[in-house]
C-alpha cells in the first residue's frame, strides 16, 4: 500500500477494519454487504436491503480530532465508530422497509 489523497497506508487499514466491523454486524442482521475499494478514493461499505433492493447506502469510516466515526454518504455522522452496535441500529433504521 502506498500513501494517497484518503490518508496514510495505516490508517486506510483501519478504515476498512472499522467498515469490516459493521459489515458484519449488518450482514448478521440480514443487510446485504460489500467492501469497496476504489483506486484514489476512500473505502466504503455498500449496504442493501434486501427486501427492498432500492434501499442502499455507502457508509464511510473518517478519522477525527475526536476519534472514529462512521459517515453517512450525505457527510453526517452516524456514530463514533466503536459504539457498532449503535452504528448498525441508526443504519438498519433509515434502510428499514416500511
Amino acid at each position: 500500500m502506498t500513501p494517497d489523497d484518503t490518508g496514510t497506508a495505516a490508517s486506510t487499514k483501519t478504515r476498512i477494519e472499522y467498515l469490516e466491523e459493521l459489515g458484519d454486524e449488518l450482514a448478521g442482521r440480514g443487510f446485504k454487504v460489500r467492501l469497496t475499494l476504489p483506486r484514489g478514493q476512500a473505502p466504503s461499505l455498500h449496504v442493501m436491503n434486501p427486501d427492498a433492493s432500492a434501499l442502499t447506502e455507502n457508509i464511510l469510516a473518517e478519522q477525527g480530532a475526536d476519534g472514529w466515526w462512521y459517515w453517512w454518504s450525505w457527510a453526517e455522522r452516524i456514530a463514533a465508530a466503536d459504539d457498532v452496535t449503535i452504528a448498525a441500529d441508526r443504519v438498519a433504521l433509515v434502510l428499514a422497509a416500511h
